[in-house]
């Protein structure tokens, strides 16, 4: 049976493409998603930081298991919404092959190093655009995910899904994240098929808050799986433990529901069931979300901005408070933080040898050395003006895994380091 949910609007695509004729088994969608996984772009999330660096240890999220993670919940929302919602049925409902595409796309624009090499970024690329992960995301997907900028043509729908901004660069005074670059307003206007946005959603908060049902169910699956991995691997990994919990909640305005949810954690850490316990949590997550029937901005259009989801207020509270905890005792240990300064220092280094060699024409080194691939020095010679410039320079450091930046770091500035025959 068909599915009546998706139509035209949601398959259209920005750029047509020679998709594969109408015999083909597969949907536009689960085109979209099979386009994703073959990619360098998405094979080198297993080499960039989710919580830890990547290579340290064996046993923790890398983003690419964090966003095969984030799928399979996306995935468990669709179905549990199909079976519980009086709203869907066999025929109408919606795609989880869509909402798994989203899912798997999520972070390929993150940089090597976490959000702190997204800060370091954006620090180094505002005077020409900025940088965000998502708005990479977008580029990534529509411009450089295949040779030539070419791009993946995605459809109406995987772009929405993707997107949880829809705020320009410029759009909010000092933004620091949560944007999308000021080239990419077309596809923006591609999403809401050159509809202006309502007085109610100005650019900001508002409008960032505007999103399709799938890219809402992409989001509470990022949610669940970063707020309750990423707290498993932190156990794991010795930064959280029964005594600094126990210290941590004495400075904490906690309810009596916030403090029951920390006893669970300590008696599972205390009798070593922290796999166990976080697994029946992303459980009661998935089923904290309820479909419901909205009247918004382009509902009249697609189905897709008909519905929103409900999340449980009690379980978005403890997802928080798991938040909180993480970011407390393991994003802001010692540990960490140096480690950050070293990202940020290395980030720095190399925009700065590369700006040096592209993008300042009064420098001595300025087209001296050839410092990217073939592909990249085409475009380089192409590039009509600093901007552009500046954004293939940020192209190259953004796909760069922590592995590969590190070392292109030692190459550039280790005397002893490096081969001719070195790979990368």
């Amino acid at each position: 049976m068909e599915n009546q949910f998706y139509q035209e609007f949601d398959w259209a695509q920005l750029k047509k493409s020679a998709r594969p004729t109408k015999v083909d088994y597969r949907t536009p969608f689960q085109i979209d998603r099979d386009r994703i996984i073959h990619t360098s772009a998405f094979r080198s999330l297993q080499n960039k930081t989710q919580v830890f660096f990547s290579g340290e240890y064996d046993f923790y999220r890398t983003r690419l298991t964090h966003s095969i993670e984030v799928a399979q919940i996306g995935r468990s929302i669709c179905t549990r919404l199909l079976r519980t919602s009086s709203e869907l049925d066999a025929g109408f409902y919606i795609d989880p092959d869509l909402v798994e595409a989203a899912c798997l796309s999520h972070d390929i624009g993150h940089p090597p190093f976490g959000h702190t090499g997204e800060r370091t970024l954006h620090r180094l690329m505002k005077p020409y655009g900025g940088f965000e992960g998502n708005a990479q995301t977008l580029r990534i997907l529509t411009h450089t995910i295949f040779t030539s900028g070419r791009g993946m043509k995605p459809t109406r729908a995987l772009v929405d899904g993707v997107l949880k901004y829809k705020t320009l660069f410029g759009e909010v005074d000092d933004q620091q994240n949560h944007f999308l670059y000021q080239e990419q307003a077309e596809w923006l206007d591609f999403i809401v098929d050159g509809e202006p946005f309502p007085a109610d959603l100005p650019a900001g908060e508002h409008r960032n808050g505007f999103r399709s049902i799938e890219c809402q169910i992409m989001d509470w699956a990022d949610d669940t799986a970063y707020s309750v991995n990423d707290l498993a691997d932190g156990i794991h990994a010795g930064f959280i433990n029964i005594e600094r919990i126990e210290k941590w909640a004495e400075n904490q305005e906690l309810d009596e529901d916030g403090s029951k949810q920390l006893e669970v954690l300590i008696q599972a850490i205390r009798k070593d069931r922290i796999e166990g316990a976080m697994g029946r949590k992303i459980g009661e997550f998935i089923a904290a979300a309820d479909l419901v029937k909205s009247d918004g901005f382009l509902g009249k259009q697609s189905n897709r901005h008909g519905y929103r989801l409900e999340i449980d207020p009690r379980v978005a509270t403890i997802c928080a408070l798991y938040k909180k905890l993480s970011r407390d005792l393991v994003f802001r240990s010692q540990q960490l933080q140096q480690l950050d300064r070293k990202s940020d220092f290395i980030l720095s280094r190399l925009f700065e040898a590369f700006a040096e060699n592209y993008m300042e024409p009064s420098s001595p080194d300025a087209g001296h050395f050839c410092l990217l691939s073939q592909e990249d020095e085409r475009q380089m010679a192409s590039a009509d003006s600093e901007a552009v410039r500046a954004r293939l320079v940020c192209d190259t450091l953004a796909r760069m895994t922590d592995g590969v930046a590190t070392r292109t770091y030692k190459r550039l500035f280790d005397a002893d380091f490096g081969s001719i025959v070195d790979l990368v």
